[in-house]
């Protein structure tokens, strides 16, 4: 089974390995995971998750592919690259951006779904998985810029908005 590449992906060690590119509103906030967190919610071993406020709070880490032990040949080769974000909400605006980028941090291919926004009444507040498997992307790869975020659609203040942990950005070779 391939690593996760993304250091701390669910809040255990606060905002450890994230650089913090928006803080809007009250911030980024790393909460408990509630006892009835949703009878689907994938992944029973997380204790933790990350809660956006009323203002857009965006987080990243871009991981350099060739200090996590890949060769270039193997990353030339195209290997399989997936990307996975769990979350919830209570209204929100979620945000996702993955690049995979070369040596010199240039886009060669980015997955940016269009900004979803989440109306509770409609979805229940359940958690969802997000998905994507990066097709031919070409050679040239060394980096992949992971960033994830939003804020709540209500203007609450708190840390009402998208919550999102288990994010995980893995190679196949």
């Amino acid at each position: 089974m391939p690593r996760n590449l993304l250091k701390n992906p669910c809040g255990e060690e606060g905002l450890e390995f994230w650089k913090v590119t928006e803080n809007g509103g009250d911030g980024w906030m790393v909460d408990d995971m509630p006892e009835n967190c949703g009878q689907d919610f994938p992944f029973k071993n997380v204790k933790k998750y990350f809660a956006t406020s009323y203002e857009l709070c965006l987080k990243r880490q871009v991981i350099d592919l060739l200090a996590e032990g890949y060769l270039s040949d193997e990353l030339d080769a195209q290997p399989v690259v997936k990307v996975e974000d769990c979350r919830t909400d209570c209204g929100c605006e979620y945000q996702l951006t993955v690049c995979l980028l070369d040596e010199n941090r240039k886009v060669i291919q980015k997955f940016q779904p269009e900004e979803l926004i989440i109306d509770p009444n409609e979805d229940g507040g359940s958690w969802k998985r997000i998905e994507h498997t990066f097709p031919a992307y070409g050679s040239g790869m060394r980096f992949i810029s992971f960033e994830h975020g939003g804020k709540d659609t209500k203007w609450w203040k708190g840390w009402y908005g998208v919550r999102v942990t288990e994010s995980s950005v893995t190679i196949n070779l």
